[in-house]
């Protein structure tokens, strides 16, 4: 029987297959931890990460669906300052739903289409 975390890695290696971000339409890969959410954007061709933040630089203490929101806007709008206006979104495995989401949808708010 597999853990958890097994099955995760399963999952991210499955779609890791089958998609690929650009330097015109980068990847935007989340990572989730138990304290904190991490989101960037990264080159596949190149081998380079574009940008990235993570919920550790924002000032209050709780994690949450709003400090989740509040990545996906940041990274937009870095995202947008480096003229990239879309990118292939990377869930890491994890399922669409809570923090991931959230982030999905701040990201949409702040103008990235994927």
């Amino acid at each position: 029987m597999q853990s958890r975390k097994e099955n995760r890695i399963r999952r991210k290696k499955r779609i890791r297959s089958k998609i690929e971000g650009t330097a015109k339409i980068p990847r935007l890969c989340v990572f989730r931890s138990n304290t904190a959410i991490y989101a960037q954007l990264v080159d596949d061709v190149s081998g380079k990460t574009i940008t990235a933040f993570d919920s550790r630089g924002l000032k209050t203490k709780k994690f949450d669906i709003e400090k989740a929101i509040k990545i996906g806007q940041e990274i937009a709008k870095i995202a947008q300052d480096k003229k990239i206006q879309a990118v292939v979104f990377d869930k890491s495995g994890y399922n669409y739903h809570g923090k991931v989401k959230a982030l999905a949808e701040g990201a949409r708010k702040g103008g990235l289409k994927f």
